[in-house]
């Protein structure tokens, strides 16, 4: 029965490749767990198939013809091709199990169980539990605190690594109560003459704590807070008016957004975590989970 040349056992180039590196059938053999003669008789097999030589016998041992040597880097290719399949099945088929801690704020926690994600990530992976470490402060990844954060705002911490998912939006909310008493602010310029809400001093680096003191140096802070949830409940109990990610603010009935987004609050939402954690299982399956479902996390952290 003809054969075409295109029409090979791709097992068979890496007895090509096995003698294009180690120079012999024999050393290719111990290369590849193989007696000399599999080696001579799978190469010969290729080379009938494609109707040219391909390695030459020297007194040195076997070299590559000239058809050997341009099929070469192809053959590299598919080996290469290969590889990155076996590696991706491995990945895809391999249960992975154990915890995972998620830190992030608490309010985004809530946003984030009312949702169909969690349900999706126990279908995908139903040996891996998900356990939220809620905080708005950052918490030390290197030190073991927590696997893996959604993070929002800015960082200098140069050992984490991982990918923008979002936008950190803040606009400016006021509830209707405050906004009947005391007027409603339309202006950043305006807040100066408003009573605020803002973060107390363990939260002095924050970027709303750092532009409030910028746009309104001189004003008196009627409610301090050490999360967003607080801030939140100050604004909707009237006392002031206060900075929000939209995700929030635009939830609350109760809140009115006085002040559209200030773009030099806006910053990226950020799935974070260390080198080496970003190498395990189990972090890695948790980031190719949401690279994936991408669409369905971004409304929750946007709004």
């Amino acid at each position: 029965m003809a054969h075409s040349p295109q029409d090979f056992d791709w097992d068979d180039l890496k007895h090509l490749l096995a003698v294009a590196r180690h120079g012999s059938t024999l050393a290719a053999g111990r290369a590849l767990g193989l007696d000399q003669s599999t080696v001579q008789r799978r190469l010969t097999q290729l080379e009938r198939r494609f109707g040219l030589p391909l390695v030459e016998r020297q007194p040195s041992g076997y070299r590559l013809t000239a058809f050997g040597q341009a099929l070469l880097p192809h053959a590299e290719q598919v080996e290469e091709a290969v590889a990155r399949f076996k590696q991706q099945l491995t990945s895809a088929t391999a249960e992975v199990s154990g915890v995972i801690r998620v830190t992030c704020p608490e309010p985004i926690v809530y946003r984030i169980t009312q949702s169909k994600l969690l349900e999706l990530f126990r279908v995908r992976h139903p040996a891996l539990q998900v356990h939220f470490v809620m905080s708005d402060k950052y918490v030390d990844l290197a030190a073991g605190e927590a696997d893996v954060a959604l993070r929002s705002g800015d960082t200098d911490d140069g050992a984490l690594v991982g990918r923008k998912i979002a936008d950190s939006v803040w606009a400016v909310y006021a509830s209707a109560s405050y906004i009947e008493r005391h007027g409603r602010p339309s202006r950043v310029e305006d807040l100066a003459g408003h009573a605020l809400v803002g973060f107390d001093d363990t939260m002095a680096k924050h970027r709303i704590a750092t532009w409030l003191r910028r746009i309104a140096p001189d004003a008196v802070l009627v409610a301090r807070s050490t999360s967003v949830l607080g801030l939140v409940y100050s604004a909707k109990a009237g006392v002031g008016v206060a900075a929000l990610p939209t995700a929030l603010g635009d939830a609350e009935p109760d809140l009115v957004r006085v002040i559209e987004p200030v773009a030099e609050l806006t910053r990226n939402w950020r799935l974070l975590t260390t080198a080496e954690l970003r190498r395990t299982p189990r972090v890695a399956a948790f980031f190719d989970f949401v690279v994936a479902e991408i669409e369905t996390l971004r409304p929750i952290l946007t709004g």
